[in-house]
């Protein structure tokens, strides 16, 4: 008999310390979730307002569009936008020399919007138009110094001569550089009207975005030329981010005007650097 009241009690004691270990557990899980949460909160970002944003200190955006050789005679037109090849080396070298390092949108987009790092000589390289020499002469130049480039396409282009091919435009993709939007046809925004939105904006991202298999986020106005319309419609299509040149910045949408200065084929190396730290704040 007395054993048997023994091991009633212990039996009851083996339940009571089992439901107190659930519930001190239970206890411990909820006070982690809690402190889960809370971090959670903490690490919720705040996105800076346009006036926060438009006060930084601009980073240098390079603007490139065709790198290949060109006769003294060559138009003017042709002169602002070509780049020899020789002169497009030396910028990269020099470049490198100085210290600075490429960034991409997305850093940048951290940094304008949430106060990100960045390296200490920031950099961005970008080209428009998706002229072939980009692939064959511009990233294959600054691959010799771990650069990396933002190239936006304008997909009429894409396969013809003289232009990238789908292939090409993968290739860059996926050596960890950005692909971006730069319309259908590079037909001025400010003429947009009714369905040239959606033929201009809508479709080019969805077919970037289908040949690289990742988001296409940017945009480059073609000429620089942008309006407010432009900036509602950028965002609608899920832009985040939109480039001009060295005109004046959007006081509301500063994200969507941001500048870039065109490196001329008439331009020295150091005329280079002199821009670079003259046309940004």
């Amino acid at each position: 008999m007395k054993n048997s009241i023994s091991f009633l009690f212990l039996g009851l004691f083996l339940i009571v310390g089992c439901q107190s270990g659930t519930k001190e557990a239970k206890t411990e899980s909820a006070v982690d979730t809690d402190t889960v949460t809370v971090k959670k909160m903490e690490a919720k970002k705040v996105m800076a307002d346009a006036a926060t944003i438009l006060s930084k200190k601009e980073v240098p955006i390079l603007c490139y569009h065709n790198i290949r050789e060109f006769s003294n005679t060559a138009s003017d037109v042709m002169k602002t936008n070509t780049v020899k090849p020789a002169a497009f080396a030396a910028q990269m070298k020099t470049l490198a020399d100085e210290g600075y390092e490429t960034i991409l949108p997305e850093q940048l987009y951290n940094y304008l919007a949430f106060d990100g790092p960045l390296p200490k000589k920031p950099i961005m390289i970008t080209f428009d138009d998706t002229r072939i020499d980009q692939y064959t002469n511009g990233a294959v130049e600054m691959k010799k110094y771990g650069f990396k480039g933002v190239f936006f396409i304008m997909t009429v282009a894409i396969n013809r001569p003289g232009y990238m091919t789908k292939e090409e435009i993968k290739t860059l993709s996926d050596d960890g550089h950005v692909i971006a939007s730069h319309t259908w046809d590079h037909h001025m925004v400010t003429k947009y009207s009714g369905e040239d939105w959606n033929t201009q904006f809508v479709k080019p991202k969805a077919k970037l975005e289908g040949i690289i298999g990742k988001p296409v986020t940017d945009f480059a106005y073609p000429f620089g030329l942008w309006n407010t319309a432009a900036i509602q419609e950028l965002k609608k299509s899920g832009h985040k981010m939109a480039y001009i040149l060295s005109t004046k910045r959007d006081s509301i949408d500063p994200l969507y005007t941001i500048r870039r200065i065109i490196i001329s084929g008439t331009s020295s190396t150091q005329g280079m650097i002199k821009s670079i730290e003259s046309s940004f704040n």
